[in-house]
């Protein structure tokens, strides 16, 4: 009996202590953390009074590269593809159905305005314009014998009449056949060069079909699709610069036309560059990098955008600053405007003559010393 109530004493004491270790071991961390802190206050606090009366210790010194800030001409560019076109290049087309049996030009062939390019059979035409010639010939010597009786009085007004309607009726009918005919032709509307032939003796010619594409390229324009977004800024007079990569060669120009109608499928609008003489031999649909100057501001401060740093607080540079005869590096805030090419416009913040650190501001602090190599 004894040794059982010896056990079960001894099985509450160990119970007791297994749970009373935990808070100890809590407790007494929780000591040693306040320990731990009124030792780095005394630490930090006798650190501080340390530095202030040691006289000997070198601060360190940041060595740094800087601008000084100077208003200059900043320009953006909107940057899109286009492709060269002649003023005039025209797809042209039948007037009328038929079976060609003529085809007079082949691709580079010099045309002037007016030249017949190919011919659509017309046989039956011909035909119904020799018939009608012939009886327009019948229609006007009766129209003849009419007149000459009439004038003597002889014979009735109605013969007279009859006799001149039918004349004139032919004339009419001859001159629409002659006009059919000459739809039979196609025919070159501009003066230009033929760039492409669609047309094979036997084959069918349809209105509306290309038959023969005509391009004038005496004057010559850059054709470039512009975002709805831009329509504002992209204007007729607007400076333009275009690249043609595969010549490395650029025309400077200025934008002739802009559309007033936003194609609804893609958002954009249609601009047009004149070019002028070039080294460049100027190709229908020859691809070229439009570059359109849309913002100009003449007197900016530009700096990097490298140099650009953030926080939460807004966007800042940093600039060295000659405090109690030495130069420390400040942080400036600054307000940032448009951005081309690697460099920022700053519209707000900065001042000429202020020392924009350029090399060296990567690990820069605020009041940092710094020497200017």
């Amino acid at each position: 009996m004894k040794n059982n109530l010896l056990y079960i004493s001894l099985s509450l004491f160990l119970l007791l202590a297994a749970c009373s270790k935990p808070a100890d071991k809590k407790s007494e961390l929780a000591g040693l953390i306040k320990q731990h802190d009124e030792l780095a206050v005394k630490i930090k606090t006798l650190e501080t009074e340390l530095q202030v009366n040691d006289t000997t210790k070198v601060s360190k010194v940041t060595s740094v590269a800087v601008t000084e800030a100077k208003p200059a001409e900043f320009n953006h560019y909107l940057e899109v593809q286009g492709k060269v076109d002649g003023e005039d290049n025209i797809a042209v087309s039948a007037q009328m159905a038929g079976a060609i049996t003529a085809v007079y030009v082949k691709e580079g062939d010099p045309v002037h305005k007016g030249q017949v390019l190919a011919q659509i059979d017309n046989s039956v035409m011909q035909q119904q314009i020799a018939s009608t010639k012939q009886q327009l010939d019948f229609a006007t010597n009766l129209y003849a014998k009419q007149k000459a009786l009439w004038d003597k009085q002889i014979g009735s007004e109605v013969q007279y009449l009859t006799s001149k309607n039918t004349r004139e009726n032919l004339e009419k009918a001859l001159a629409t056949l002659n006009d059919q005919l000459e739809m039979t032709r196609i025919k070159s509307p501009i003066n230009g060069s033929v760039e492409e032939v669609n047309l094979k003796v036997g084959q069918m010619a349809s209105p509306g079909l290309p038959a023969v594409r005509v391009v004038n390229f005496s004057t010559v324009k850059v054709v470039a699709e512009i975002a709805e977004a831009y329509a504002p800024r992209v204007k007729p007079g607007n400076k333009v610069i275009v690249s043609f990569p595969d010549f490395n060669t650029e025309i400077v120009s200025q934008i002739r036309f802009t559309s007033k109608y936003i194609n609804p499928v893609n958002r954009t609008f249609i601009s047009e560059v004149r070019l002028g003489p070039s080294k460049v031999e100027y190709r229908a649909n020859m691809m070229a990098v439009v570059k359109i100057n849309d913002y100009r501001n003449p007197s900016a401060f530009t700096v990097p955008v490298m140099l650009i740093r953030e926080t939460q607080t807004g966007k800042y540079i940093y600039v060295a600053k000659e405090e109690k005869g030495r130069l420390v590096a400040r942080r400036l805030p600054v307000t940032v405007g448009s951005t081309y090419n690697g460099l920022a416009e700053i519209t707000g913040g900065i001042a000429a003559g202020e020392k924009i650190i350029t090399s060296g501001y990567n690990n820069l602090l605020d009041g940092e010393l710094i020497q200017v190599n």
